[in-house]
């Protein structure tokens, strides 16, 4: 029999929708089949996959990729499911996951190249945005810095399209000795603002983007912090060829991001 909006489990997984719960129980949710395939790509990430009749034979795939993983497949009624998604339009599948974040020290000891860094970035939207950006420019690690927001919440789950489960996530409290750990393990740390004295053509024609570099990003509001830019080995600007202002945060890091990966390839 299908699980209903009351059904205890249902109750306790929708419960994750709140940070203090995903806080206290190193849960979260995993909504929709892009997000479900790269989380059961990743061993002992999912604890349970709740699914209508409808999803479970439309992705068939994946609920048997569940089953062999010993993951338990709940069938759900349309308002089960309802329950549980966050979209207005669900698809059928939502994934209870364990957290996955690594501490800043254990990220650093693969020696990524490249780590983008997101230092007091509240919006999800944005945030899952650069975290997939990160991902698909090759970056080892994504730093959720500070009072960013939290990398679990449902927004920013859905704009990582799944890029949340392939690279190293970590959360750090203080932003400062996060720049000083990233120096320490031998990257550059370049903070991107619109006021920045080093321009981004010029830093990738004189071949410094060749470097093993993190890249620090501020929210689109208010920008990076004044003393975090400071503590940057350089403060970058892209420039901007015709009239408009600037670049929303997440073309800013993809275009940052991608100047990285293309000197260190």
């Amino acid at each position: 029999m299908a699980f209903t909006p009351r059904t205890p489990r249902v109750v306790a997984a929708r419960r994750l929708q709140r940070r203090r719960d995903r806080d206290a129980t190193g849960r979260f949710l995993a909504e929709g089949p892009q997000a479900v395939r790269e989380a059961l790509a990743r061993p002992e990430v999912v604890t349970e996959l709740f699914g209508t009749p409808t999803a479970l034979d439309r992705y068939a795939e994946l609920a048997a990729a569940a089953a062999r993983a010993d993951v338990p497949v709940s069938e759900v009624t349309d308002e089960g499911l309802a329950a549980l998604a966050e979209t207005v339009a669900p698809q059928g599948l939502v994934a209870v996951c364990r957290h996955l974040d690594v501490p800043l020290e254990q990220a650093l000891a693969g020696a990524p190249r490249l780590v983008a860094v997101l230092a007091e970035i509240r919006d999800p939207g944005n945030a899952g945005t650069v975290l997939r950006t990160a991902d698909a420019a090759g970056a080892g690690a994504v730093v959720f810095a500070g009072e960013a927001v939290d990398p679990y919440n449902g927004k920013c789950v859905r704009a990582s399209a799944g890029s949340l489960f392939h690279v190293d996530v970590v959360r750090a409290a203080d932003p400062l000795e996060t720049v000083e750990a990233l120096r320490t393990a031998g990257l550059t740390v370049l903070a991107t603002t619109g006021y920045g004295d080093s321009d981004l053509d010029d830093l990738a024609d004189s071949g410094r983007l060749a470097e093993p570099t993190a890249w620090l990003f501020g929210s689109e509001a208010h920008g990076l912090p004044q003393e975090l830019a400071a503590a940057a080995d350089a403060r970058v600007r892209v420039p901007l060829h015709g009239r408009a202002e600037s670049l929303n945060l997440a073309a800013a890091a993809a275009v940052c991001l991608y100047a990285s990966a293309r000197a260190q390839r």
